[in-house]
Formats: C-alpha cells, structure tokens, sequence
C-alpha cells in the first residue's frame, strides 16, 4: 500500500514498499526509486530537485493549503441607474 502524507507547510510524502510506486519524470521515463522506502514530492514548485523536494519552501516561506477554503461570492448590489 502507498501512503501519501500531507506535511504542513511543506511536501508529499510517500511512503510504499519495494515496487510498489512507478514514478514518471516529465521526459515520459520512469525514475529510479531502488532502495527508497519514502521519497518527499516537492509542493512549492522551488526545489531544484523537482520533483523531489529540497527543503526551499522553508527558505521562501511557502504557505501550504492542506485543506480545502470555501470560497464565498459577494455580491454587490446592483446600481439599476437613474429612474
């Protein structure tokens, strides 16, 4: 079973036993996992080492959003010009 852990403020990780995770680079080919029990995805789009993470979303102060923001629309009442 692959488990994947949202850490606040900071990256994906995955965790999964031996075979059990295919990860694609965006050259279409797969990258190598061998010997890795975890690996953690980068979320801030900094790393240098995309995908995996690097540790730079401590450095530029990345704001994660574990959870989902009910967006709300206010509406303005409308001018319905002169009468």
């Amino acid at each position: 079973m692959v488990k994947i852990t949202v850490r606040p403020k900071s990256s994906l990780r995955v965790e999964f036993a031996p075979g059990e995770l295919e990860l694609i680079g965006e050259d279409g080919q797969p990258i190598d996992l061998t010997g890795k029990p975890a690996i953690s995805l980068c979320r801030c789009g900094g790393s240098t080492n995309k995908p995996f993470c690097d540790g730079t979303h401590s450095r530029i102060g990345f704001e994660g959003a574990e959870q989902a923001v009910a967006q709300v629309v206010k509406q303005e009442p409308t001018n319905p010009g002169p009468s």
